[in-house]
């Protein structure tokens, strides 16, 4: 090849892959833009909010608070989740494992609970809590930011409590958990109310029912149902596509 035909070769070549990445950029244009982070944010902002800062592992205590069911009615969390035996539910965002061990013998016999975290140390919580209560159905599992590391078609039912609002990448955490549910399987947000002032929790870690369904409507998700009869959040209810 001449010395000619080589330089135009490479050229054109360049050009060609110069021509794709500006497509698929085109194509998947960025889905997160940066501002000032607020107080209580990380200054990363997904389809018109900001995402919260994340509560760490040294905030357990509150999860396990005495006055927790009295002020968030897990008990009618749990009978609107209606639970069966036989039931695969990923706990996603489990921290200490408080639901996960609650809802872990609505799914006996035949069923049990994955309780995913990005921390260790909450996962070495959800361990030893499930050994205390002998619940042998729930499995802990560490997940990366932007990946809950679960199977393929493995889970009936995916449930994030007061944990959505918090992830650094929730497109790709809910592409990753879309492929771990199994079709027709449900994934139910859990987001303290936006629309009550009066629920006492910080801006940034409430989101509005509207907002929920903004965000799920990227994704083959079907909306099911929103329950409304917790005193301080909203149970918002999908169901993926077949």
């Amino acid at each position: 090849m001449s010395r000619f035909l080589l330089l135009r070769f490479l050229f054109l070549a360049a050009l060609l892959s110069c021509s794709e990445a500006l497509a698929q950029h085109a194509a998947n244009p960025s889905r997160y833009s940066q501002s000032p982070a607020s107080p209580d944010g990380i200054g990363k902002i997904y389809m018109g909010r900001e995402i919260s800062a994340v509560m760490g592992w040294q905030g357990a205590a509150w999860l396990e608070r005495e006055e927790r069911n009295r002020e968030e009615r897990t008990d009618l969390l749990l009978a609107a989740l209606a639970l069966q035996p036989g039931t695969v539910v990923a706990d996603i965002g489990a921290g200490t494992g408080y639901l996960s061990r609650r809802m872990a013998p609505a799914v006996m016999p035949g069923g049990k609970i994955l309780a995913v975290d990005v921390q260790p140390e909450m996962v070495n919580l959800i361990m030893a809590g499930a050994k205390r209560s002998g619940l042998t159905q729930i499995e802990a599992r560490l997940s990366a930011v932007d990946d809950v590391k679960l199977p393929v078609s493995s889970v009936d039912l995916a449930i994030m409590v007061d944990v959505y609002h918090e992830l650094a990448y929730p497109y790709e955490v809910m592409a990753s958990l879309l492929k771990a549910l199994k079709p027709g399987g449900r994934i139910v947000f859990v987001e303290y109310k936006a629309e009550d002032i009066r629920v006492p929790i910080k801006a940034l870690h409430k989101m509005s029912e509207a907002q929920i369904k903004r965000e799920a409507a990227v994704f083959p998700l079907d909306w099911e149902r929103t329950v409304s009869t917790l005193p301080w959040q909203h149970m918002v209810v999908f169901r993926k596509r077949d």
